[in-house]
């Protein structure tokens, strides 16, 4: 039993593990944010447009369709804001993917070359 509960709490406190959790909480309360641009922003300026009526009263061939567009519109801006959120994280980040592959010999090797470049 003491493996099990030494396994899950390794496995809980594992760094995907929080990053995720975060990464949940955050989107629930960033789709909060998007829902409410797109139903009180987006949607409210086409009303003009539709005479007045309600969105969510849209119909085509007896089909309500004003939601699933509102839900459409929540994903695209959801999934936009998502990209360039990881555009701009990915321009922070100092990890170089060919590094990683090295050996550890190959990597200092690697470090002592960048030494004395800056050197010259």
């Amino acid at each position: 039993m003491k493996n099990f509960i030494k396994e899950f709490k390794e496995f809980v406190m594992h760094g995907n593990v929080i990053d995720l959790a975060v990464g949940i909480v955050i989107g629930g309360a960033f789709q909060k944010i998007i829902t409410s641009f797109v139903n009180d922003i987006v949607l409210a300026s086409l009303k003009p447009i539709m005479k007045g009526s309600e969105f969510s009263n849209l119909k085509l061939w007896q089909l309500n369709i004003g939601n699933f567009i509102s839900a459409a519109l929540d994903f695209v801006i959801i999934a936009f804001c998502i990209f360039l959120l990881v555009k701009f994280v990915n321009t922070f980040r100092k990890v170089d993917d060919k590094v990683q592959n090295f050996t550890r010999q190959e990597k200092l090797l690697i470090e002592i070359r960048d030494l004395l470049k800056k050197q010259n």
